[in-house]
């Protein structure tokens, strides 16, 4: 698979091309880290197939594999930024397709109070002129990843 350029923590705020949304999560921060780093990550996403490459404990340099779309987008992941319990980061080290030359997210939950917490979600990407066609569609599905997430949740 052809290779991405690796980034740093700073792309998210530098990147081109730029998704995030705030999840108020009427549930421990613990119950929802755990659904992120269970063994089917982020599986009421119905345009995500995610799978662990690396065997646990998980930590910076842990890496997954994910289909997006039914396999039309398959990228392999690296996590750079890992704080147990509460933040993880990734970039995309390879993808199947030329659609970009950095792609990058990072998961954020933090508590509010023993049985609530806010999961904050951002992705950056940096397309190619291929990826710049596809635009529209990098749009819509991250709109309905978050709004698989926001139901999965109950999130506000």
């Amino acid at each position: 698979m052809p290779k991405v350029q690796p980034i740093t923590e700073d792309f998210f705020a530098s990147a081109p091309v730029r998704f995030a949304a705030t999840f108020h999560i009427p549930r421990p921060a613990a119950d929802v880290w755990s659904e992120l780093v269970s063994d089917r990550p982020l599986r009421w996403c119905r345009v995500l197939n995610i799978r662990w490459t690396s065997a646990r404990p998980f930590g910076v340099g842990t890496t997954r594999r994910a289909k997006i779309l039914g396999g039309v987008l398959i990228v392999d992941e690296r996590y750079f930024l890992w704080e147990e319990g509460r933040r993880m980061a990734f970039s995309v080290e390879s993808a199947n397709l030329p659609m970009f030359t950095h792609l990058a997210e990072d998961y954020l939950v933090e508590a509010n109070g023993p049985d609530a917490c806010t999961f904050t979600w951002r992705a950056g990407l940096e397309p190619t002129l291929l990826g710049k066609t596809g635009g529209p569609v990098n749009g819509l599905l991250f709109k309905s990843i978050f709004a698989d997430t926001r139901r999965h949740f109950g999130a506000q």
